[in-house]
């Protein structure tokens, strides 16, 4: 590493830096050197921060609070993100069409679903194809039979996270869920709560008709 004016610039990427303990931490990310491992799970890291943010997996610490609804985080990161739910920034915009995002990852995942053919991930039990690394993980549970999200109250496991919030609401009350203004029955997930209400007001039409009458919108 050399002195670059008054800052520590990286002889790999050109990379500078203010001090050289932060330039010392940044070559590992070049050399691939992992020499912090987890003593829980014994995965290895090239940074002590990385394994201090990893720890709070294992320990479940959340120290950085939303202080507008008392939401904790493991990492400033994802305080920063949620905060745009209450202030409503979107700052990553889609460059096909006028759709924004709070996050980058989400706006990938858009233009992947919405403006490309293209499914650059395959399975390697039986080599099916999908658009994003996050559907690949899922389904590749079903060659694998795992499930990572375990129910705190119970016994119960889940290959989905959607799966385990359907349970904790339906089986333990516990989380958010959007409720029918018709019929009162309560879900897990916005997208089954709409099918739900569109069921409920085309037997209500069939009731007093005789038959189902189109939403507006339906074909």
């Amino acid at each position: 590493m050399n002195v670059h004016g008054s800052k520590y610039k990286c002889t790999e990427c050109g990379k500078c830096f203010q001090s050289n303990r932060v330039s010392k931490r940044h070559r590992g990310s070049h050399s691939g050197e992992k020499s912090f491992e987890c003593t829980v799970c014994s995965k290895q890291f090239s940074r002590s921060d990385s394994l201090v943010t990893h720890s709070r997996i294992h320990s479940g610490e959340k120290p950085y609070k939303c202080l507008q609804c008392d939401k904790t985080f493991s990492q400033s990161g994802s305080l920063t993100t949620h905060m745009r739910v209450h202030t409503g920034d979107k700052p990553y915009k889609c460059s096909l069409c006028d759709k924004s995002f709070t996050t980058s990852s989400h706006m990938q995942q858009h233009k992947r679903s919405v403006h490309s053919n293209g499914r650059p991930y395959d399975c390697r039990y039986c080599g099916k194809l999908f658009k994003s690394s996050y559907d690949l993980e899922h389904h590749v549970y079903t060659h694998t039979g795992a499930k990572p999200y375990s129910c705190r109250h119970c016994s119960e496991c889940f290959t989905r996270p959607d799966q385990l919030k359907t349970h904790l609401l339906k089986s333990h009350n516990k989380g958010n869920c959007f409720t029918c203004h018709i019929c009162l029955k309560n879900f897990a997930q916005i997208c089954n709560l709409i099918p739900r209400i569109y069921y409920v007001i085309s037997n209500v039409i069939r009731m007093k008709f005789g038959r189902i009458v189109p939403l507006v919108g339906q074909g």
